[in-house]
Order: structure tokens, then C-alpha cells, then sequence
């Protein structure tokens, strides 16, 4: 994905709470819980550098800040790091993508 200076661009929480819920936090991490129905899309918003755990298969569009977009794929029980960036997410599925995301600190 491409590196998206993240500072003028809403949390993934503030920006959309009905797809981010904050299941743990501390001084160290914010664990969320990520879930979208079919075809569900979100605003704009980041994150920082995270470990993504999905719980389902995906396949999302993600639409970066400078417009370019790429789709991307998980595995259910899969696990990926992704580095801080901004996005507006689409999810390609029929069916609920869901994964847990754990945000550094």
C-alpha cells in the first residue's frame, strides 16, 4: 500500500464508528473489532502502523487520499502488518468482512 502522510486525515474510529469498534486500549495498542456488510463502504480515514487478523476471507477496494485505489485480499486466519496510512474502503464481498486490527501506539 502506499505510504499517506496520515495527520490532517480522521481516525478510523471518529471518522466511522459503525464499522470500527474499540474492543481493548491502552497506553500500547487499540484493538479493533472491523466489520462491514456487502458491499459496504466507508469516509475517509487512517490508521496507524496496525497487525490485521482476519476473521473471514476479504476482498476490499481500498481508495487512497491522492485518488489511486488497489484491491486487496485476506484469508480467514490469516494475519498481515500493514504500515500507518489513509484509506476509504470498500468491501467486494457478498458476504460481512470481518477482522480484528491492532493499532500500535
Amino acid at each position: 500500500m502506499p505510504q499517506t502522510a496520515t495527520t490532517t486525515i480522521p481516525d478510523s474510529v471518529k471518522a466511522d464508528p459503525q464499522h470500527y469498534k474499540i474492543e481493548f486500549e491502552n497506553d500500547k495498542v487499540r484493538v479493533l473489532r472491523v466489520s462491514y456488510g456487502p458491499g459496504e463502504t466507508s469516509a475517509m480515514h487512517s490508521h496507524p502502523n496496525a497487525v490485521q487478523v482476519f476473521l473471514t476471507d476479504a476482498h476490499a477496494r481500498f481508495i487512497f487520499p491522492d485518488g489511486t485505489s488497489q484491491e486487496v485480499r485476506g484469508k480467514a486466519g490469516q494475519t498481515a502488518w500493514s504500515a500507518a496510512f489513509a484509506h476509504a474502503p470498500e468491501n467486494l464481498e457478498r458476504t460481512p468482512l470481518e477482522l480484528i486490527l491492532v493499532e500500535l501506539k
